[in-house]
């Protein structure tokens, strides 16, 4: 067949349909991502000050990384 370059395929309707379709899994994901991230938070306030020598933080550290809000997560920066 002279000429032809490839197929067609059945493709979707459009991304943008696709993406709103799946909206609540990104939700899902990003409530867990928060619980996560208050969750370490927490914990890391919890350590002792010897737990915290060992790993080279000093306890301003941990309160500074506490204290922020659930929402701002570090691997976005």
């Amino acid at each position: 067949m002279k000429g032809q370059f490839g197929f067609v395929g059945v493709l979707p309707a459009s991304k943008a349909r696709a993406e709103r379709r799946h909206w609540w899994r990104a939700l899902g994901w990003q409530l867990r991502r928060w619980y996560q991230l208050a969750h370490q938070r927490r914990q890391l306030a919890m350590l002792s000050d010897e737990a915290l020598k060992d790993i080279g933080l000093s306890r301003a550290d941990t309160m500074q990384e506490s204290e922020l809000p659930f929402w701002d997560d570090p691997s976005k920066r």
